[in-house]
């Protein structure tokens, strides 16, 4: 629904119930949805609350209501009570001077500057790994997020908080020295961060050997765990990095620019990106200064073995520790630093951190902890935590055998993507750069859809032959239906910006399209305050779904009325950019010809 026709008509609906029942009622409480389809009607208003100041039936409050709006709306042709729920119809007239005078201009659905400034950190990778599934979602979700509030108005720092340091990759560099023989990526032809990952997975299938045999010499799991000569060489690491030994560091320094190398090309295929970088190794000692002005006003206190704690006990948590007795960090006393540094940076009003669920109970003590400190800016703090996904078991391997590698599975999508394309004949007179450009299109929009399209709040199954199916909710269908139109207005050498003819009248597959179109600023604005890329996935779908409605129910080219066929095309052309900027806003891109 467009938002001038939704206001007049809670404006007028108050001004009902003052003329009619001599009472007031504030705009809030007029609540107006979408008309059911099995009813008659565009716009619904439902009637229930204005029963009080009637002391009729909703029935008849609903059809008092409705020959008000009538006498007083012109664009209302006619309405229907269904209980409580007034029905309104609108005119033909209406629909098309929306497409007319608002959804063809080129600055429907851009939202002027709102002012404010907000950070959206996502990604935090560690350095010992290559990016995974898990990862994937992240950086889809925290990038798409990011977009829709740019596009809503905000001025957003996209930032990514890498964790570069500790005891994770003192273990893949301690592995490559002792076991590597001097390789580095170049010699092996492996992306950097897929060279560091098998190092960290050869210090673990190692360090489980030794704990083995110190087991079979008599000791419990627990002290060969603690006493196996790899971990104890691994934590001495770590104490050389933290004291600045030159050639820990160096080491170090060169195997974390063969990660990011490899990270970068990973997050260029996913196509995210970032402003700001923050890395732990500069970020660890931060915070110290917080806990002591912690100390200073009452809000922590210290045990006696000189460790700092906050009791959070009378807001339903428990004692957190916030640095350790000997003095070193723990990740909360970082996180303190940090939530100040990119305060201090940035000023921003509002900041979002990307994580999954399993660090719900982190953020909620991380933001109380900055609310008892008296942070100011503590309040615009929010966790947007996301549920894990999952793959139906047996359909791909990952390189490890434990976790489901990002490359790997974005090289499955496009594979994939790929099979499903030539079986359906869609590359004839496609040269081999533009087919395998298609196929990367295809594939990684089937991942990037598959995976926004669901609440982020939830677990998802993720079956990648399911998400690349060319019907039904997925993104190579939405895909499919832009390329369809492109196919339709290059036809006739279409020119968007020639003057919308107006026909007598339209079908109801054109009204429905229209009414959908109109809603593209409420989506956007619902998205981005929802921080859910998932209602501007489905309603891009909704959009997709009309779409091929209109185009199989009513001719377009062959129409025999011109004015009919120019107002369908802008119809048609309309539809398209919809499509494109809701799908750029998921970071997906649609192709000009499937």
């Amino acid at each position: 629904m467009a938002n001038s026709i939704q206001n007049r008509l809670i404006e007028v609906t108050v001004q009902a119930v003052k003329q009619l029942y001599n009472a007031d009622i504030s705009e809030n409480q007029i609540a107006l949805q979408e008309t059911r389809k099995e009813f008659e009607g565009q716009i619904t208003i439902v009637t229930f609350p204005v029963t009080r100041f009637s002391k009729k039936s909703p029935e008849q409050t609903g059809a008092e209501i409705g020959e008000y709006l009538k006498a007083h709306i012109s664009a209302i042709t006619d309405f229907n009570v269904i209980k409580g729920f007034l029905n309104i119809c609108l005119s033909d007239e209406y629909w098309i001077s929306l497409l007319n005078e608002t959804i063809v201009k080129s600055d429907f659905g851009v939202f002027p500057s709102n002012g404010k400034k907000l950070m959206v950190e996502y990604s935090s990778p560690n350095t010992n790994k290559p990016l995974h599934l898990g990862h994937i979602r992240n950086n889809l979700l925290g990038y798409s997020v990011a977009e829709l509030l740019k596009a809503y108005g905000y001025d957003v720092i996209k930032a990514n908080l890498v964790n570069d340091r500790g005891i994770h990759i003192c273990k893949s560099m301690l592995a490559w020295q002792k076991f590597g023989n001097g390789e580095t990526p170049e010699s092996t032809g492996m992306k950097g961060d897929h060279l560091v990952g098998k190092y960290y997975v050869v210090f673990d299938k190692e360090y489980k050997k030794e704990i083995e045999t110190l087991k079979a010499e008599g000791q419990t799991e627990d002290e060969a765990k603690k006493n196996a000569p790899l971990i104890k060489e691994a934590q001495a690491m770590l104490q050389q990095w933290e004291a600045g030994d030159e050639a820990v560091i160096d080491l170090w320094k060169t195997m974390n620019t063969w990660v990011y190398a490899g990270f970068e090309k990973t997050y260029k295929q996913l196509g995210v990106n970032f402003d700001k970088y923050y890395y732990e190794s500069n970020t660890y000692l931060l915070g110290k200064d917080i806990i002591q002005e912690g100390l200073d006003s009452g809000v922590f206190f210290k045990k006696e073995d000189n460790s700092v704690w906050i009791d959070l006990t009378a807001d339903g948590l428990d004692e957190k520790l916030v640095l350790r007795g000997d003095g070193t960090s723990v990740y909360i006393t970082q996180d303190l630093g940090t939530a100040q540094l990119k305060y201090d940076e940035f000023k921003m009003n509002d900041s979002i951190y990307v994580v999954g669920n399993e660090q719900d109970y982190h953020f909620k003590v991380l933001f109380l902890i900055l609310k008892k400190l008296g942070k100011s800016w503590a309040d615009g703090l929010f966790h947007l935590s996301y549920g894990m996904v999952d793959l139906p078991s047996g359909k791909m391997k990952s390189r490890e055998g434990t976790v489901v590698d990002a490359d790997d599975l974005m090289s499955e999508m496009i594979e994939t993507a790929k099979e499903r394309t030539e079986e359906l004949g869609k590359t004839e007179g496609l040269s081999e750069e533009n087919k395998n450009a298609l196929y990367n299109t295809i594939g990684m929009g089937a991942l990037k859809y598959f995976l926004l399209k669901v609440d982020p709040k939830k677990r998802l199954l993720f079956d990648p032959k399911e998400s690349v199916d060319f019907q039904g909710n997925t993104g190579p269908f939405i895909q499919y239906t832009y390329a369809r139109i492109k196919s339709v207005l290059s036809k006739v050498n279409f020119d968007e910006q020639s003057k919308v003819s107006v026909p007598v009248s339209i079908s109801a597959y054109e009204r429905d399209l229209i009414m959908t179109l109109g809603n593209f600023p409420s989506i956007i604005a619902i998205s981005a305050q929802e921080f859910s890329p998932a209602q501007m996935s489905n309603y891009i779908y909704d959009v997709a779904k009309l779409y091929n409605k209109f185009y199989h129910e009513e001719t377009i080219l062959k129409a025999e009325i011109e004015e009919v066929k120019n107002f369908r095309l802008h119809l048609s052309a309309s539809a398209a950019k919809v499509i494109a900027k809701g799908m750029s806003l998921l970071g997906i891109e649609v192709p000009e010809r499937m």
